[in-house]
């Protein structure tokens, strides 16, 4: 297919990226430690690390790791939330040869025994807030080797009170027990007077395990080989790069780190984008402390907010959000889930920068397509594909759906993952004949080559026949003034098949279902608007903050049966 969308490129965003100038991200990520050895890498809670600390530490823990005995390609599990030991774990891992398997802390011990037997990982790294969810599974599991870290290990003195204040003030570590666990500065001291080998690298060879969310079932590892990882870092850097040179200018790159690191929007876009830079990422380890985010946020002028819908949202109905200074903001990406044209104008109004929406799977590194860096204006679409990247809207039997039409976004790029982990016949069902993968969600590419998401295939609701996309209602049900946040599903219904149930949660106390129904009259046609309105005090969310639709429906199958 022909590139379009080109022809929508900022001046100076290349059609193509290099990405052999790389053999592996390693060498990326070496090439920045020594390039930028004394800069600020990465801050939490007021303290800091260098490149030159980040470089040091990691090849310490490397070498710990590499005495362990594990072999060339091994798996190691990290459990930890933005915490700075996260990215001094990735790179240790990293540059010991061995693999990333990226483990949500929050998650329950069956998903992660499943997690752990499934990649085959035979060490973890974890926080020790974790460390009773690891203890009740790890027999189950082929992990041997634990190391153990707690909030306040890279901290310095203040690392002494912060551990005191998490263990005995807040109560946040639960009793555990794992004979033979090592802790994270334990681990640290040995690697320093250990030998550390260099491996030799090759693009081919693994760099994550992303395990995607298990929306079909159970959850699958992605395999993100070195060469998909270094594309999709060099794709968003050349994104990126018309904002950045537009003043004023800055000396260093800070990039809110607010999203979990062990999610693939900020391990690519916040961690290792900022490396690419020379930047700083401001470590965020609670994001839903919205107080505590704004008091942070109040400390630094940054430059750079990825971010998802519900955080933005929550962060502008922060009274003291409105005070900070946002001067210095170039770039707010929005991804992950769509971005409503509500939260995206008072984003702006407010900080004076637009969310440029992007779109992404862990399965792609992340980034397929964005909105160009310095858009003005809120399109409601994904944006165009990066360089090296097409995207194609195909209709169930695979062929290319004329433009303006509805099918399924099939994607291909160097960004694009080898397979899923062990699991031949689940990586056929989503790679094409010619080498597409679909993406599962359903998308209109218009003639500039702009698309827009109207739903995944399985989100999609049928009333009578019609197709009808929760997306649309939701976007507008969340600019209704009384409504905080709100999710769509289809219910089953005598009459029309399915019907529209929309779950709300109020801004204003007062609001009424009868209100939600007649406001929704005035933008939709009759058969989306919604029959039913259910009040809640929160919606049930991911991590990153991304509403689970398929949850609420899984409760209402419930009370039905």
């Amino acid at each position: 297919m022909e590139r379009i969308w080109l022809k929508q490129y900022p001046p100076g965003v290349p059609a193509d990226i290099e990405p052999t100038q790389y053999a592996s991200l390693v060498d990326l990520l070496e090439e920045s430690f020594t390039k930028f050895a004394d800069r600020k890498a990465f801050i939490c809670m007021d303290k800091s690390i260098s490149y030159r600390d980040l470089d040091q530490m990691s090849v310490a823990l490397a070498a710990y790791l590499q005495g362990r005995g594990l072999q060339r390609g091994a798996r190691v599990a990290i459990m930890m939330p933005n915490v700075l030991q996260y990215p001094v774990a990735t790179a240790a891992v990293l540059r010991a040869g061995f693999a990333v398997v990226n483990v949500n802390p929050l998650y329950t011990p069956r998903e992660l025994e499943h997690q752990l037997k499934d990649s085959g990982a035979e060490a973890i790294i974890v926080l020790e807030n974790f460390a009773h969810t690891v203890e009740q599974v790890i027999a189950r599991t082929p992990v041997k080797h634990v190391i153990v870290a707690s909030m306040g290990d890279l901290l310095g003195f203040k690392g002494v009170i912060v551990n005191l204040v998490v263990r005995r003030v807040k109560k946040m570590v639960p009793a555990w027990s794992l004979p033979g666990a090592v802790s994270f500065n334990d681990a640290l001291s040995s690697g320093r007077g250990m030998t550390f080998n260099k491996p030799k690298l090759s693009p081919g060879d693994v760099a994550f395990l992303q395990y995607t969310g298990g929306t079909t079932g159970v959850s699958k590892g992605a395999t993100l080989l070195h060469r998909n990882i270094v594309a999709n870092v060099l794709q968003n850097d050349a994104w990126l790069q018309p904002a950045l040179a537009a003043p004023p200018h800055v000396e260093q790159l800070m990039i809110v780190c607010a999203l979990p690191l062990y999610h693939i929007f900020a391990l690519t876009a916040c961690y290792l984008l900022a490396v690419r830079a020379g930047g700083c990422n401001l470590l965020i380890p609670n994001p839903r402390d919205i107080p505590g985010f704004v008091k942070e946020l109040a400390k630094y002028q940054v430059n750079s907010f990825p971010a998802v819908n519900t955080l933005y949202n929550g962060l502008m109905h922060h009274p003291d959000f409105k005070k900070l200074d946002f001067s210095k903001l170039k770039i707010s990406n929005g991804g992950g889930m769509a971005v409503q044209r509500p939260v995206a104008e008072q984003w702006k109004a407010v900080t004076g920068c637009f969310i440029a929406e992007g779109y992404g799977l862990s399965e792609t590194s992340p980034t397929l397509t964005c909105n160009p860096a310095t858009t003005t204006e809120f399109s409601g679409s994904i944006g165009i594909p990066v360089p090296s990247t097409y995207i194609s809207i195909r209709d169930d039997d695979g062929n290319e759906v004329p433009l303006g039409q509805a099918g399924e976004i099939c994607a291909k790029g160097p960004q694009v993952m080898s397979g899923y982990w062990n699991r031949p016949e689940e990586t056929a069902k989503v790679m094409t004949a010619d080498g597409y993968f679909r993406t599962g969600d359903i998308g209109v590419m218009d003639e500039k080559g702009y698309t827009k998401i109207v739903d995944r295939k399985k989100d999609m609701i049928l009333v009578s026949g019609f197709n009808v996309y929760p997306n649309e209602i939701e976007e507008v049900i969340a600019s209704h003034p009384g409504v905080l946040e709100c999710a769509v599903i289809g219910i089953p219904d005598s009459k029309s098949g399915e019907a529209v149930k929309a779950f709300v949660v109020r801004k204003d106390p007062n609001l009424t279902a009868e209100a939600v129904i007649k406001f929704c009259h005035e933008q939709l046609t009759g058969y989306k608007v919604p029959k039913h309105i259910e009040f809640r005090t929160d919606l049930p969310k991911t991590n990153v903050g991304k509403i689970l639709r398929r949850q609420l429906r899984d409760e209402k199958k419930a009370e039905a049966a």
